[in-house]
């Protein structure tokens, strides 16, 4: 059941990223801007139990392409759609047993399992921006995040394991939301630069609880730098 409801969420999110792009008929062109985004990232995990906690972040990096629908001069509804190349660290107090495809493997207790999680993510959400200062607009966003996972991978280091496939312990289907606040600084009529944070956070579990392993919530959390060009 709990699939069939993130289907639907992704669905629903996905028709209102298509509203953002149909032109309505009284829309004119100045009313839509669209923008291109190399965003670094630093990711790591939740935990909501003692026995799995995070053990540090790791970097990454999230292309965005983004489309966005003025009201007026200072609100937009806002799509995209992103390629977020993240990941995070876990340990487990006890000895535990990680199941790949072909394989599983044991991983000891207090070592660390290196995730590499890419996803493809359809951000749509609500952009407040201020009248122009100088060259200047401060804007702020906020929002839900339909994302699937389209490749996950593990390192274990204590057993010599690196780069392996590992969607059989990681949820493909997640939802989240983001938070974002800059500046827009106009460059030459409806160009400009944009600089900016970002927070986002998954609201679902991404790993799987298979046989005896313990019954956690792993949610992962991403600090973005935002850096694009808007047109």
């Amino acid at each position: 059941m709990k699939t069939i409801s993130n289907l639907l969420k992704i669905r629903w999110m996905t028709l209102l990223f298509l509203l953002v792009l149909i032109p309505g008929k009284t829309a004119n062109a100045q009313d839509y801007r669209f923008g291109i985004y190399l965003n670094p990232v630093i990711s790591w995990f939740n935990t909501d139990i003692y026995e799995v906690k995070n053990q540090g972040s790791r970097g990454g990096i999230d292309i965005n392409f983004t489309a966005e629908r003025y009201f007026n001069d200072n609100i937009a509804l806002t799509g995209g759609l992103s390629i977020i190349n993240s990941g995070g660290r876990l340990i487990n107090s006890s000895p535990s047993v990680f199941r790949f495809k072909d394989f599983t493997t044991v991983v000891p207790a207090d070592y660390s399992v290196v995730y590499k999680v890419q996803y493809l993510s359809i951000p749509v959400g609500l952009k407040f921006k201020t009248n122009e200062i100088g060259f200047l607009k401060y804007f702020a966003g906020l929002g839900f995040d339909p994302r699937v996972v389209i490749r996950g991978r593990v390192d274990i280091p204590a057993a010599d394991i690196k780069g392996e496939k590992a969607m059989t312990e990681i949820k493909r289907l997640n939802f989240g939301y983001h938070l974002n606040g800059g500046v827009d600084y106009s460059l030459d009529g409806n160009i400009s630069v944009i600089l900016g944070l970002g927070f986002e956070s998954n609201l679902l579990d991404l790993t799987k609880d298979v046989g005896d392993q313990p019954t956690d919530r792993t949610s992962h959390k991403f600090l973005k730098f935002i850096f694009g060009i808007n047109f």
